[in-house]
């Protein structure tokens, strides 16, 4: 009877997914069809090499993440190949389209898929997400600033982020020291100092990509935006993206931020930078499906085995050779 209820839970969830993006997406295009010219003049401006710079970043970003996604499963007790976790985060990548935690539950039944027995459990993975999206947190409460005034937040709102993401690093790293087995060992990151700043600078590229995307292709379609408007867009997307609302975070990240400027080149800004992630998603996951066909084609093939030769008993002595 277990098996009838799962399924009829993720149907739900996979329904309400479905039905909020399309709902995210009705209200996009009924905004960009009350400036249609507007919006089609601005996606227009965006040349095809700017389109390929941004897919290209979007890339790097992606592999960033992926890389501290892979030093903290090593930590973990991970001792699988660095080449099969990736591939397994290409399909995590597809995922988060729809969701970030479509895409972090897509990633990790993957790679436990791939690989188990090189593998932390299932608890410890989920766990090993903990420490980049904590830095993730931190990083985005020291540019909380940025948000202070499109979204006409007080001035003490930063304040109050930094001394949460103070504390909660504070109290992660403390736990990762007093619980190291079972669900905390994914945690493991946070006990040695070149782990802490190996994940802190691996997001941090990934971090710097998206703003440096964010901001090329605002300035393309006429948004006169600068970094701390780029860096803004980009930790509303973040936030956004925890809505089941698909592939409208970008434009609604946008708008949400910078459409008090113009609705209609912020809009377009929003879904080309939807565009080019999706672009670069499928790029990666591409990668990791060719990448998979040819090691299974190098893959050597088992020796055959040689036949037995039957063995012949000689007659016991003493005895007819009849019997």
């Amino acid at each position: 009877m277990r098996l009838p209820r799962r399924s009829s839970a993720t149907s739900r969830r996979i329904a309400v997914a479905v039905g909020t993006s399309l709902l995210a997406a009705g209200v996009l295009v009924a905004i960009v069809a009350r400036h249609r010219a507007e919006f089609e003049e601005a996606v227009g401006a965006a040349p095809l090499t700017v389109l390929v710079v941004a897919t290209v970043l979007q890339i790097v970003a992606l592999v960033a993440r992926t890389e501290a996604w892979h030093v903290c499963v090593c930590a973990a007790g991970g001792t699988l190949a660095r080449r099969r976790l990736f591939r397994a985060a290409g399909v995590g990548y597809l995922g988060s389209q729809l969701n970030s935690q479509v895409g972090a539950a897509a990633r990790i039944a993957a790679l436990r898929r791939t690989d188990p027995g090189a593998t932390p459990r299932i608890s410890a993975l989920v766990t090993a997400e903990v420490p980049i999206l904590v830095t993730e947190g931190a990083l985005a409460a020291i540019a909380s600033f940025t948000l202070v005034g499109p979204l006409g937040l007080p001035w003490w709102s930063p304040l109050v982020c930094l001394a949460l993401a103070a504390a909660t690093g504070a109290g992660l790293g403390a736990l990762s020291h007093r619980r190291r087995h079972g669900l905390w060992s994914g945690l493991a990151v946070l006990r040695s100092m070149g782990g802490r700043v190996a994940v802190v600078l691996l997001i941090l590229v990934a971090v710097f990509a998206q703003i440096a995307r964010n901001w090329i292709m605002l300035r393309t379609v006429g948004v006169d935006a600068s970094v701390f408007d780029a860096t803004a867009v980009l930790i509303a997307m973040v936030l956004l993206s925890q809505l089941p609302i698909g592939p409208s975070v970008g434009a609604g990240a946008v708008v949400l931020i910078l459409g008090s400027g113009g609705v209609a080149a912020a809009a377009a800004a929003g879904v080309l930078l939807t565009a080019t992630g999706v672009a670069g998603a499928l790029a990666y996951t591409a990668w990791a499906a060719l990448d998979t066909a040819l090691a299974r084609r190098r893959r050597p093939l088992p020796a055959p085995v040689a036949p037995i030769a039957p063995v012949v008993v000689p007659p016991a002595a003493g005895l007819p050779s009849g019997r």
